[in-house]
């Protein structure tokens, strides 16, 4: 699932492509994708204007004139792309926004795991995990009286405290993994175990991680790439996500992998010891 590096990587890139773009029509192939009475969705958006598309989380905001937003949540696979007009439809293309520039703005998704929910613009946070999400990952907002009022509450695994999105908005498994290792603090640590100095580390990790991994483009595992079709670059700088039998960077020791809340987790078992 793209984590929020790939997703900030997906906005910026739509930004530079579709911001201005005035929808003529649209077609669904897929009618589960939308949340929306499809018709609905089809006629009110056509005629709109993207503003510009901005990020909460995991989620991208599509900002149309008349006061509407479209909440999408790429899950699993999805991807947008932007094409000349009827060019690169798949079996897996499953909604087309036609845009009045004879461009295609395409949603291409192999699981069709991926949403999409038609607000008024004000409304965003009454859809699924807007609801309850988070701080996002940056430092005014992600404070260390936060993180530590946070963790002292919860006996939960740091790991899967991490992936919460209502605690933290954005982390994902790799980048939970990353910062974990980063920090030298071991996945299964009761949150509420983590000493004043192991917080704040992990914090400033978080923080700066995330903001290389956006730089960096976002990270291609499996199958992201950017909105412009491109894979992501960041995954030539992972430490120990995808690494299990290799060497650690810092002591040598191999990487281990085990499941920690039913997620595969990488973690060097002499720098992270429980």
């Amino acid at each position: 699932m793209p984590e929020l590096p790939e997703v900030e990587t997906v906005r910026r890139g739509l930004n530079r492509l579709v911001k201005g773009a005035t929808v003529a029509s649209i077609e669904v192939f897929w009618p589960k994708i939308i949340n929306n009475d499809v018709e609905s969705f089809e006629a009110r958006l056509k005629g709109q204007t993207i503003e510009k598309i901005d990020r909460r989380g995991k989620y991208l905001l599509f900002r149309f004139t008349n006061g509407l937003t479209m909440v999408s949540h790429l899950r699993m696979e999805g991807k947008y792309n932007v094409v000349p007009r009827g060019e690169d439809q798949t079996k897996h293309t499953h909604v087309v926004f036609h845009l009045t520039d004879d461009r295609d703005l395409l949603y291409n998704d192999t699981r069709k795991f991926g949403r999409m929910t038609l607000v008024p613009t004000g409304e965003e946070n009454t859809v699924g995990g807007l609801k309850k999400m988070g701080p996002e990952p940056v430092a005014d907002q992600l404070t260390l009286a936060y993180l530590e009022d946070t963790f002292g509450k919860s006996k939960k695994m740091i790991k899967p405290l991490l992936l919460d999105q209502s605690k933290i908005a954005g982390i994902g498994n790799i980048y939970a993994d990353e910062t974990l290792w980063m920090s030298k603090i071991h996945p299964m640590r009761p949150a509420n175990s983590l000493t004043e100095n192991e917080i704040s580390a992990l914090r400033q990790n978080i923080i700066d991680e995330m903001a290389m991994a956006i730089k960096g483009h976002g990270t291609t595992v499996h199958s992201f790439s950017t909105a412009f079709g491109e894979a992501g670059q960041f995954q030539n700088h992972l430490h120990v996500y995808g690494r299990e039998g290799e060497p650690c960077e810092r002591c040598g020791t191999l990487i281990e992998k085990i499941k920690v809340a039913q997620r595969g987790t990488h973690f060097c078992p002499h720098e992270q010891q429980l």
